[in-house]
Order: C-alpha cells, then sequence, then structure tokens
C-alpha cells in the first residue's frame, strides 16, 4: 500500500499544497499533521509508523519532512527500513535499504541539518543587531497605545467595572488588571 506524510511546522502554514501532491502521486491513505518537526514525538507521525507494513511505501514531497536534524532522520529511516518500508522522497527519488541510499540519506540529513542551524543563527544574529537599538521590545508589539490604557483605568477609577471597561474599549479584563498591577506597582 502507498502511505503518504504531510506535515508543517506550525498552525499558520498550509497543508495543501503537500496533500494534493501525494492525491497526485496516488497514495491510497495521507496522515498529516501541523506540529513542529524538532520533536520526534509526532501523533499522526507515530500512528502512520503504526500502520505501515512489510513492503508498503511511504511517500513525502521533501525529505525534512520526516525529520529536521540527521540523527533523528537516519533513525526513522532505519526503522522503517527494518519494517521493509520503501521511502519515496518526492523531489529526491526512492531510497532503498543499500549502501549507496544510506550514504546518499545521511549526507541528504546533514544539509537539512545545515540549513536548519544556519536559519537558527540568522535569526539569533538578527536578534542581537536589533537589540542593540534603544526602541528595541521583545516580543509581541502592544497591542493598545499607552493613553488607550490609561483612559480604561481612568474609566475604573470612576467606579466603572472591569467588564464595562472592557465593553467601551475593547480591552479585555485580563490586560487592565495587569495594567492596573504595572501602575500601581510604579506609584510604590
Amino acid at each position: 500500500m502507498k502511505y503518504g506524510y504531510a506535515r508543517v511546522s506550525t498552525s499558520g502554514q498550509d497543508l495543501n499544497a503537500q496533500l494534493q501532491t501525494l492525491k497526485e502521486e496516488g497514495c491510497e491513505v495521507i496522515y498529516s499533521e501541523k506540529f513542529t518537526g524538532t520533536k520526534s514525538d509526532r501523533p499522526e507521525f507515530n500512528n502512520l509508523k503504526r500502520a505501515l507494513d512489510a513492503g508498503d511505501t511511504l511517500v513525502v514531497t521533501k525529505l525534512d519532512r520526516l525529520a529536521r536534524n540527521t540523527g533523528e532522520g537516519i533513525a526513522i529511516v532505519k526503522e522503517l527500513f527494518s519494517k521493509d518500508v520503501k521511502i519515496h522522497v518526492l523531489n529526491l527519488g526512492l531510497i532503498e535499504n543499500t549502501s549507496m541510499g544510506n550514504f546518499f540519506l545521511e549526507t541528504l540529513l546533514a544539509v537539512a541539518t545545515l540549513e536548519r542551524n544556519m536559519i537558527v543563527e540568522r535569526t539569533q544574529e538578527g536578534k542581537a543587531i536589533a537589540r542593540q537599538r534603544e526602541d528595541f521590545r521583545e516580543g509581541r508589539p502592544a497591542k493598545f497605545k499607552r493613553e488607550q490604557i490609561e483612559h480604561a483605568l481612568k474609566l475604573l477609577e470612576d467606579n466603572h467595572s472591569y467588564k464595562q471597561v472592557s465593553e467601551k474599549t475593547g480591552i479585555s479584563k485580563s490586560t487592565l488588571i495587569r495594567a492596573k498591577k504595572k501602575m500601581m506597582m510604579k506609584e510604590v
């Protein structure tokens, strides 16, 4: 039987292109998930591995859909080879349990690991440069301006309930509570 596996790393990414490609390749059963590749314990991938039997073929669009690092990738492929499962990586071809197949696999996974490490390195460099700016703030930008928060806190002081202030300003109760605590800390 021909199985497909599609994976994206975050919930904001789209699986449709991979799913369409796997259908066009003739996969009879397709497992998919939105789960980071840096974790080896992926629920749908584990279900897929349990479903695979000797003689089956696992199809993925790219090798990095299986694993993000060399060690994990080799372990997964060896596990599948031990079950006599063939692996077809669409942008590479069929990976077989031969000396050349194993060499090819290890080389490709090493390149994938290098690429991932380079992305992390560039991200860290970008953050280090950004931290040098005076206006740098880690994390998500503030949703509300200081004036909006101050207005909401003034409404609270004028005996409006959290619910009333939240409905008027669109600022959630939890944000108001945090802002109020922060204001009280500044006064101390």
